[in-house]
C-alpha cells in the first residue's frame, strides 16, 4: 500500500496537490518567467532555432511578395481588356515569379519543420534525462512527500506537453509574427488608408485575447497538477489492487478516482473552453476587417482613388493579415499548456539536492569491518527526533542483531548506515573513517542488502541476480542460487536462468525474496545488512536461508533486523532498541539472564503462541 491513505474529500485532495487547500492553487502563475526558463534551457540549440526561424521568416517573405505580383498581373490583364493589347510576356514572367515564390516558400517550410522537430525531440530527451538524473540527486526524504505517479507524470505528460508546444506553437508564433508585420508593411505600401481600417479591427481581437490568456492560465496549471495526482492515485490502486479487494475498498478507491477525475475534467474543460473561444473571436475580428476593407476599397475604386489591382492585392493581404491572428489564438492554447507543464518540470529540477561530494578525496577500501556509532541523532522531520543518542561499537566479523518493537528505529539505523539519510548530529565510522568523509557511492560499495520488500525488474533471472555486477560467471550465479535453495526451481523453468521475469511472472513472495538474497551473495560486499530477510519464506525455506546466511556472514560484519527473535539467537551481539535508544546490549543468553526488555520480548512470543 502506498503512503497515501484512501481518504476522501476535497480538503485531502487539495492538500495532496501541494496547495494545502485551494488558496495555494490560486497563487499567480508566472507565464512569462516559465517561458524564459524554457528558452534558457534550450539555449544550446540556439543555432538550430535560428535556422528554423530564419526558414520560417524567409518563407513568410516569399509568401508576402505573392499578392504584389498578382496585383501586377491583374493590372496587366485589365489594361489589355481596355486597350485590346495584352502583354503576355509580362504576364508570363510575373506568373513564373509567383510560382517560384510559392515553391520556395514550401521548401523553406519543410526545412523549418524538419529542423524544429529534430530540436524539440532532443530537448524532450534532454528533459527526461535531467529529471532522471535529478531523481538520483535529491534526498530520499523527497520521495516521502509525493506519490510516484506524480513524479512519473512530470517525466511523461509534462515533458511531452512542452515538446509538442515548442514543435507546433513556436513555429506558428514566429510565422504569425513576421506574417503580421510583413502584411502591415506591404499594406502601408499598397494603400495607407485601408491599412488603418484593418489595424483598427485587429486591436479589438488582441485585447480580447490578452484578457482571455490572463484568466485561463490558472486552469492550465491546475489541469497539469490534477493530472499528476490522478496518475499517482492510479499507480497506488493498481499497486495495491489485491489489498483493496481484500478489504472491499473498491468503492472508496473509485470515489477518490471519480473526485480527482471530476476536478481534472472541470479544469481541463475551463482551460480548453476559454482558450478555444480565442480562435472564433480572432476570426470574427479578421472577417470584420476583411468586410470593412472590401466596402471602403470599393468606394475608393469607384471614385478613382485606387485601381482594381490594388483592391485584389489588398484583399489578399487582409486575408493573410487575419490568418496570423487565428494562428496566434491557436498557439496561445498550446503555449499556456507548455507554461503549466514547464512550471512543474523546472520546479522539480530546482529542488534542493544532496550535497555535492565530488571534492571528497578520502576513499575507503574493503577492510576488517569495524563500525562505530557515536552519539547519533536523527529525525525524519525536524520536530520529531527518532534516534536520540545512539552510540555503540561493532567489532569486525561480529553478527549484530537489532531488535525492538515497531517504531523503535531499527530500519532507521540501516538507512543511516547506508547514508540514505544524513545524520542530524554525531557520526558513523567504518574502519575508523567517518562515512560523511567519503562519498555515498563508496559507503554503499561496502554493503550488500536484503530488505523486507523484494525488488525485481523486467529481465532474465540471471540479470536480476547479478544486478549491476559485471563479468559474473554462470557458475557463481548457480552456486548462490543453490545456497538459498532456488536452483531446483529455476532449473524447472523452460529457459532456466534465461527465463524473462515480467509483471505477469507467477513467483511467490518467498521465491522473490530468495532471489534478492542470492543477489546479495553475488555482491560479496564486506558488510551485510538483512532487514527481515526471512519474513516472506516458510519454515523449511527459512532453515535453508539461515544456513546460507551462516556461510555468507563468515568473516563479515553483519547487521540483522528481525521481529522473529528465533532467527537471531546465534548473533554475537544483540542491540535492543526502544524509542530510538539502545536500552540493552549482549548475547542472547546474557540478555535473557538480565530479565530486562529483551527477555520480555522473547517471552511474549511464547505467551502469544500459547494464547493462539
Amino acid at each position: 500500500m502506498a503512503k497515501n491513505d484512501y481518504q476522501l474529500g476535497s480538503a485531502n485532495i487539495n492538500q495532496r496537490a501541494g496547495g494545502r487547500g485551494m488558496r495555494a492553487m490560486e497563487k499567480p502563475h508566472d507565464f512569462k518567467g516559465t517561458w524564459i526558463a524554457i528558452f534558457k534551457y534550450c539555449r544550446k540549440y540556439a543555432v538550430w532555432f535560428v535556422v528554423a526561424f530564419s526558414a520560417a521568416i524567409a518563407s513568410t517573405l516569399f509568401t508576402l511578395f505573392g499578392p504584389d505580383k498578382l496585383k501586377v498581373i491583374t493590372n496587366l490583364i485589365t489594361e489589355g481588356m481596355d486597350t485590346g493589347t495584352f502583354r503576355l510576356d509580362e504576364v508570363w514572367k510575373n506568373t513564373v515569379s509567383i510560382a517560384f515564390l510559392y515553391i520556395g516558400s514550401a521548401l523553406l517550410i519543410y526545412i523549418q519543420t524538419f529542423t524544429l522537430t529534430t530540436v524539440t525531440q532532443n530537448i524532450m530527451k534532454g528533459m527526461r534525462t535531467d529529471i532522471d538524473k535529478k531523481l538520483n540527486r535529491i534526498p530520499l526524504r523527497r520521495f516521502d512527500s509525493s506519490s510516484f505517479g506524480d513524479l512519473l507524470s512530470r517525466v511523461t505528460n509534462d515533458v511531452d506537453t512542452v515538446g509538442m508546444s515548442m514543435n507546433n506553437a513556436l513555429a506558428q508564433m514566429v510565422t504569425a509574427g513576421f506574417t503580421f508585420a510583413g502584411c502591415i508593411v506591404m499594406m502601408f505600401i499598397t494603400n495607407f488608408y485601408l491599412t488603418f481600417i484593418a489595424i483598427g479591427c485587429s486591436i479589438i481581437g488582441f485585447v480580447s485575447m490578452r484578457i482571455i490568456i490572463t484568466r485561463s492560465q490558472k486552469y492550465f496549471s491546475r489541469r497539469q497538477r490534477y493530472l499528476g495526482l490522478l496518475n499517482g492515485h492510479i499507480e497506488e490502486i493498481y499497486a495495491a489492487h489485491e489489498i483493496i479487494k481484500a478489504y472491499n475498498g473498491e468503492k472508496d478507491a473509485l470515489d477518490e478516482f471519480d473526485e480527482l477525475n471530476e476536478l481534472l475534467y472541470e479544469n481541463n474543460w475551463k482551460s480548453q473552453f476559454m482558450s478555444g473561444i480565442m480562435f472564433p473571436i480572432m476570426m470574427l475580428v479578421g472577417n470584420l476587417g476583411y468586410v470593412a476593407v472590401c466596402v471602403f476599397g470599393s468606394v475608393m475604386a469607384k471614385k478613382g482613388i485606387i485601381d482594381f489591382g490594388t483592391i485584389i492585392a489588398f484583399t489578399l493581404y487582409v486575408r493573410m493579415f487575419t490568418q496570423p491572428m487565428g494562428m496566434v489564438a491557436q498557439s496561445a492554447t498550446e503555449l499556456q499548456s507548455a507554461a503549466a507543464a514547464g512550471e512543474r518540470i523546472f520546479s522539480f529540477l530546482a529542488e534542493e539536492e544532496m550535497a555535492d561530494e565530488s571534492a571528497k578525496t578520502a576513499h575507503l577500501d574493503p577492510g576488517p569491518g569495524r563500525v562505530e556509532f557515536s552519539h547519533v541523532k536523527f529525525g525524519y522531520v525536524p520536530e520529531r527526533t527518532i534516534i536520540k543518542d545512539f552510540s555503540t561499537v561493532i567489532e569486525p566479523g561480529q553478527k549484530v542483531a537489532i531488535v525492538g518493537p515497531t517504531g523503535a528505529g531499527k530500519t532507521t539505523i540501516v538507512n543511516l548506515l547506508m547514508r540514505f539519510y544524513e545524520l542530524d548530529d554525531g557520526y558513523i565510522a567504518i574502519d575508523g573513517v567517518k562515512t560523511s568523509d567519503i562519498t555515498r557511492e563508496n559507503v554503499r560499495d561496502m554493503f550488500c542488502m536484503v530488505l523486507q520488500d523484494t525488488w525485481l525488474f523486467e529481465g532474465t533471472i540471471k540479470e536480476n541476480i547479478v544486478y549491476s555486477k559485471k563479468n559474473v560467471p554462470d557458475e557463481k550465479v548457480v552456486e548462490a542460487c543453490k545456497s538459498v535453495g532456488l536452483h531446483h526451481f529455476i532449473s524447472s523453468l523452460p529457459n532456466g536462468y534465461d527465463t524473462v521475469l515480467t509483471s505477469d511472472s507467477n513467483l511467490s513472495a518467498g521465491q522473490r525474496q530468495l532471489m534478492t538474497i542470492a543477489r546479495a551473495m553475488i555482491e560479496d560486499a564486506p558488510l551485510l545488512i538483512l532487514d527481515e530477510a526471512t519474513s516472506s519464506v516458510d519454515t523449511r525455506t527459512e532453515q535453508l536461508v539461515q544456513w546460507a546466511m551462516e556461510r555468507l556472514t563468515e568473516g563479515r560484519t553483519s547487521f540483522t533486523i528481525a521481529h522473529r527473535l528465533s532467527t537471531i539467537r546465534n548473533s554475537d551481539v544483540i542491540l535492543v532498541m526502544q524509542n530510538g535508544d539502545i536500552v540493552e546490549t549482549g548475547s542472547h543468553e546474557e540478555l535473557l539472564e538480565k530479565g530486562g526488555f529483551y527477555a520480555q520480548l522473547w517471552n511474549s512470543q511464547f505467551v502469544n503462541a500459547e494464547t493462539i
